[in-house]
Order: structure tokens, then sequence, then C-alpha cells
């Protein structure tokens, strides 16, 4: 009941309205800015702390928080219609989610990933409200080889999962992995594979390589190969879901939501290991998964958007609890609090009560603003479908240039966009699958840390991943991803012969 009291009069503070017009306008900038290629919540967040310095606490957090759920949001619609995805978040999205638009069904995409952001936000904001101390003291007993195993699933799901061969999607995650090492040595310090470049000393942009990948292999790939069989526009579509489609998608939203919420808790990878295993679910329970990959599928949508919005969400969990930062958005976010003199933490609901309960209440009420706002918008957004592929690819190309030029102002990081662009256009024509190589940059710098902290625990032994209970399960869980589907396929082929 004390929980419902002060959750009350986080409403009363959030719901006033100079606090519910930071919020909307937090919501509207943060969809607007997800919308751009090359700049997501963390970028946004971070541009317009200067605006917010003399604003009061509350107000400053609201708005923040508002970015951070529309930026998430926003990411999604171009990564459904045009391919491009906003955040690696969205990339699961931008598999199934492009392939549904050049069917004829972008507004049926892009009604399940908003209403399925809503309902994992609105569950997800829940769970941040009852138990965010209990979760959070629960996290903080994983250890590096509980990571580490974390990630192992995660490479093994993805790898498995993606493209038609499982060899092509190792290939493409050990690309990703090698150009993860690029860089400076977490632990040593020591330059790795720079070539001499000092551009490289700070390792390769994850969004660059998301964005090379795929965007710029997207309009390159249709100027070299498709130019001359589309039509000059893409198809139109209905706004609206059918009642299949409300059908398919629920479970995909439920089920996104129960991936999506415990990783928001654990600094593991930020919102790519629940958008993948929840894509990997989705592909499994299929009954018919034909329209995976060809088609699109909507599962392939709903699920994905809803753990990205779950763990999005969730992330507020240990930042307010252990001022653990679990996402870079959340690291800026940490920052903006200690602007105000403010320490996340364990003392944080006593000595900032009002403040972190606002917060919360600002997450149901930002939840029920992105609904109202994007609904309604979804035809809007379907009419980018109108405009003739030419003019369309060169706004993508010319986006992409500048978002990616916008974030270190460096001529060296547009020759690297499009030599991944190459890269892009290579890969889809001999059908690799490009993902992996994302969630590889992206995890295997923290596998990497992860692997040498355990093995120092375990003082050089690899028994380290076997003492532990919760590492042999995730073990265990990754033995049953590469052996099972092979068992399966071999006690099948003797019953249909």
């Amino acid at each position: 009941m004390d929980i419902f009291n002060q959750l009350l009069q986080g409403f009363v503070t959030a719901a006033t309205p100079i606090n519910l017009l930071w919020c909307f306008v937090g919501c509207a900038l943060g969809t607007a800015v997800g919308v751009l290629p090359g700049i997501g919540p963390a970028v946004a967040v971070a541009m317009l702390l200067p605006i917010t310095v003399k604003v009061e606490a509350t107000a400053s957090m609201i708005f923040f928080a508002g970015i951070y759920y529309g930026a998430m949001y926003g990411g999604s619609t171009t990564s459904i219609l045009l391919n491009t995805p906003g955040e690696t978040a969205s990339m699961v999205t931008a598999m199934e989610g492009n392939k549904m638009a050049k069917s004829g069904r972008a507004g049926a995409a892009l009604a399940t990933a908003a209403i399925g952001s809503f309902v994992a936000g609105t569950i997800a904001t829940v769970l941040v409200t009852l138990f965010a101390p209990v979760v959070a003291e629960f996290a903080v007993k994983l250890g590096p080889p509980e990571y580490f195993m974390l990630m192992l699933l995660a490479f093994t799901t993805v790898s498995a999962v993606l493209g038609k061969s499982a060899v092509r999607g190792l290939t493409a995650l050990f690309v990703g992995l090698a150009a993860g090492l690029v860089g400076l040595d977490q632990i040593t310090g020591q330059a790795r594979y720079t070539g001499g470049v000092p551009e490289m000393l700070d390792g390769i942009e994850i969004v660059l390589v998301a964005v090379g990948l795929f965007a710029v292999a997207e309009a390159m790939y249709a100027v070299l190969y498709e130019g001359r069989i589309v039509d000059s526009q893409n198809k139109l579509s209905k706004v609206h879901m059918t009642a299949r489609d409300w059908r398919r998608s629920w479970p995909a939203w439920l089920r996104g939501t129960a991936i999506g919420a415990p990783f928001g808790c654990i600094p593991a990878g930020g919102t790519e290991i629940p958008t993948f295993l929840s894509y990997a679910t989705e592909k499994k329970l299929a009954k018919d998964n034909s329209e995976f990959g060809t088609q699109g599928a909507i599962e392939g949508v709903a699920g994905p958007e809803a753990a990205n919005n779950a763990t999005v969400t969730a992330a507020m969990i240990p930042l307010l609890t252990l001022g653990i930062p679990t996402s870079n958005t959340t690291a800026i976010l940490l920052g903006a609090f200690q602007n105000y003199g403010i320490q996340p933490g364990p003392q944080l609901f006593t000595s900032s009560s009002a403040l972190v309960w606002a917060l919360i209440a600002s997450l149901y009420i930002g939840n029920v603003m992105l609904l109202v706002l994007n609904l309604p918008l979804v035809g809007l957004w379907v009419k980018l479908l109108k405009i003739p592929k030419p003019y369309l690819y060169a706004g993508i190309l010319i986006f992409a240039t500048v978002g990616v030029y916008g974030m270190r102002q460096s001529a060296f990081d547009l020759f690297l966009l499009y030599g991944i662009g190459v890269l892009g256009v290579v890969m889809r024509r001999f059908d690799f699958p490009t993902a992996p190589v994302v969630v590889g940059m992206i995890l295997g710098p923290l596998a990497e840390a992860q692997f040498r902290n355990a093995m120092s625990i375990g003082e050089g032994s690899a028994m380290v991943f076997l003492q532990r209970p919760m590492s042999v399960t995730l073990l265990v869980i990754v033995l049953a991803v590469l052996v099972l589907p092979r068992l399966f396929r071999a006690f099948r082929t003797p019953a249909a012969a």
C-alpha cells in the first residue's frame, strides 16, 4: 500500500501542466530523433543536456524519459519502411518489418510495433514499480562467468537462427567479433588492429556499422541489382491490423515482454540480446515460418519490438536502485542525475523520493502519449512509401551520411561507412546474414572482458564456469540450442522416409 501511495503522489507531481508538456515534447522529439539513422536516444539525450541545465530536476528527468521512450519507438518506423535502423535495437525489426512493407503490409507492421511497445512498456513499468529493489539485488549477484555464458547464448542463438545456413551465420558472427577487437584493449590499454589510423583507436562505431550494413547496403543493392526490375514506387498498404494479425501479435507481445524485462536489469549488452532471442523464439514457435525472411512475419516485428521496449523500461531498475547504467542512454541519464547533485543508488528512494516516483509515473504517462501520438500517424508514415524509389534511396544515403558524419565530424568515418556498405552488398548477394556482424561487434568486447575476468577469478582454470549454478544452467541452454535442432532433424528424416 505504501508503494501505491507513493506512486499516486508521483502521478500528482508528473501530471502538472508543465511536467505533462515536458513529457509530450520529450516523446515527440524522441520519436523524430529515432527516425533519423545514426542519431539514437543516447545522442539525443546528450545533445539536449545543456538545454535543461536551468530546468527543475523533476521536469528535466521526465523530459529525458520521454526522449528515451520516443527514440526507441521512432527507430522502428524507418526500420520497417526503409530498412534503415535508427538504432541497433531496431535491427531485428528491420528484418521482418521491411519485408512486410515490401509486400504491402507496412501499416500492420507499424501498428503492431506501436501497440507492442505500449503493452511491453506498461508491463515493464509495473515491474519497475513493484520489484525494482528485489530484481536489482538478484542482478548484482551475477558475476563474470554468468555474463560470459549469457553472451555465448546470444552468439549461438543469433548464428543458428539467422540466415539459411548456420555456417554462413557463424562466418558473419566471426567477422563482427574480429571488428570488435579493433581499438584499445579494455584491460591492458594496448592498441589492436588499428593499422596506425588514429580514428581506429576508439574502435569502430557500432551505429556506423549498423547504418552501413543496413541502410547504405540496401540503397546500393537496389541500384546494382534491383533497379531495372522493380516498380518506380513501393506498394501502398492498409494502415490497420486484421483480426489474424491481432491473433498472431498478442502472444508475441507477451513473450517479448517476458524475454526483455529481465535483460534490462543486467549489464549484458543492452537491447540486442533480448530482441534477437525474441526473434529466435517467434521463429521456432511459428506454426508456419515460411513468411520469415520472405513476405515478412508479423510475429517477427511484434516480439522483438516488445522485447526492446521492455528492456528499455526495465533498465531503469538498476539505474535508480544501484546507480548502475546498463546502456549508453542510461549512462547519460546517470550523468543528468549527477548534474543536479543527485546520486542514484539504494538511498535514492528515500533521499529523492518525490523525483523518483514522479519519474516512474511519467513512464506510464509517456507510454500512453506515445500510443496516442503514433497510432494516428501510421497512415502518414505509410505515405512515405509513395516516394519513387530513386528519391527514396537518395534520401536514405543523405540521412545516413549526415548522421554518421555528425557523430565525430570525421571524413574517415564516411569512407568506412561506404566500405561497410559494399561489404553489406556482397553479404546480401551471397546470402550471408548481416545482423550477426553487428551482434558480434557489440557483444564481442564485453564477452572478452567477462571471459578474462572469469578466468582471473578461477585462477586460470575454465572450471570456474562449472562451479556456479547459474553459469552451468546457461551452458546447458547453449548446448541445447546447438544440439537439439540437429537431433530433431535426425529423428524426423527416417520417419519421413
